[in-house]
């Protein structure tokens, strides 16, 4: 239904029920002569006239009556619709649809989603992990996680922390075959490679070099499609992996992990939360929102510094060679 054409069934039971156009102006917040139009409308887009008019007082007709006792109840349901639709959008509870990428963001969101759900018990989440990059509006999206080099359009982007790739050997690795002195002797090494679930493609690894970023052969002696088994698997000893931040940054500095060739981490992509429009969100929404800037906004526990991962690197080959 038009809105010109509600608010004139709204202009016309107001008057009916308050006995004076002027008052009904009042009810609705507009002027009188807006409501004098909107009724004008309305009798003409019906044909008939819906009110006796004097100079001191409005009566129905008995086209006016008639037509009254058929607009309440449906008039009286959509008040009720819309007033529920403005209570629910300032409450807290409710459904929350959350996306993300499966392959290295489970575990921030799951630390978040710990946090929430404890502040926020009433709100139920829906949680979809998957790689592949969805349709916005189709999904039915109220937050998005994304990780890569420049905001999606058509959203609002908020940058999180950079996405770091580390080169990671386990202490016994590295007493057992030794460590790559640069890149060129990766080749030399046994190492892990990611496969992609959303297109099957092994993914090459990504150095940095100088001011650029460069795909780095090796062989790959373990192909996973599962951040967590290949770092189980280069925590066990029996590869070198190219690790993100997120699964790294604990293990190095735990001493459980060395990082390798630190000068070459590729921090060129980062972490994204994304939302529509602000200003028409549902309380859930803004508050999950919030939070997710408030704790993953350069989050140290998944970002190393630069001299953190070169005393790491330091530390991990002299502790190797003493053994």
């Amino acid at each position: 239904m038009p809105i010109n054409e509600l608010r004139s069934i709204t202009t016309f039971a107001r008057t009916a029920e308050l006995g004076s156009l002027r008052k009904a102006a009042s009810a609705q917040g507009i002027t009188p002569q807006a409501a004098s139009q909107a009724l004008v409308q309305l009798e003409q887009h019906l044909g008939v006239r819906l009110f006796h008019r004097t100079t001191r007082s409005m009566s129905l007709t008995d086209e006016g009556r008639q037509f009254l006792e058929a607009a309440l109840p449906p008039l009286a349901g959509l008040q009720r619709a819309l007033e529920m639709t403005r209570r629910s959008k300032d409450e807290i509870g409710g459904p929350l649809r959350i996306v993300g990428p499966r392959s290295v963001f489970a575990t921030v969101l799951w630390s978040l989603l710990n946090e929430f759900c404890t502040l926020h018990p009433e709100v139920q989440p829906d949680v979809q992990l998957d790689d592949r990059i969805g349709n916005w509006v189709e999904d039915r999206v109220d937050v998005g996680f994304r990780i890569g080099r420049s905001p999606a359009e058509g959203v609002v982007a908020r940058k999180l922390f950079p996405l770091q790739l580390i080169v990671c050997a386990s202490p016994q690795y590295l007493r057992r075959h030794g460590a790559p002195d640069n890149l060129g002797t990766l080749t030399n090494h046994r190492c892990s490679v990611y496969r992609s679930p959303g297109t099957g493609r092994m993914m090459p690894w990504r150095m940095k070099v100088a001011n650029s970023v460069v795909e780095q052969p090796v062989l790959p002696a373990l192909c996973v499609n599962d951040e967590a088994l290949e770092t189980d698997a280069v925590l066990a000893g029996h590869v070198l992996g190219l690790l993100s931040g997120i699964a790294a940054a604990p293990h190095i500095r735990a001493g459980r992990l060395v990082p390798l060739l630190t000068e070459h981490v590729d921090d060129q992509s980062s972490a994204f939360v994304y939302y529509g429009s602000r200003s028409a969100q549902p309380l859930r929404v803004r508050a999950f929102i919030d939070l997710a800037v408030e704790r993953l906004t350069n989050a140290p526990e998944y970002v190393l510094s630069a001299r953190e991962l070169a005393e790491a690197e330091m530390q991990g080959r002299k502790a190797a060679k003493l053994k």
